[in-house]
């Protein structure tokens, strides 16, 4: 069951950053650079309990996609587009600074 659902998903292409609208109303601004190192695929966070972050320093977003009631994939400029990121993950890794902070 998810527990957090986005009410509005914004590519903000001259940021380079994807603005998400939560259901509870909090708004949190990811990164490309931020999205891309955190892809949630068992290529890039392998098999383990320990979420890894990818450098990818040129990453640009090429095209966001539904995947069911739950998730998102993302297509990103260098063809890699196999990280499901659920919507629990996506809020999970807010950068925002109310959530780093809990």
């Amino acid at each position: 069951m998810v527990s957090s659902y986005p009410t509005e998903i914004n590519h903000v292409k001259s940021l380079r950053a994807v603005r998400f609208t939560w259901d509870d109303g909090h708004v949190g601004e990811y990164e490309e650079v931020y999205l891309r190192g955190n892809c949630p695929c068992a290529l890039c966070q392998g098999h383990g309990a320990q979420r890894r972050f990818i450098d990818a320093p040129d990453a640009k977003l090429m095209e966001i996609r539904p995947v069911g009631n739950y998730a998102i994939e993302m297509r990103w400029h260098d063809g890699h587009s196999t990280g499901i990121y659920t919507f629990d993950y996506l809020r999970s890794l807010c950068p925002c600074r109310e959530c780093s902070a809990a």
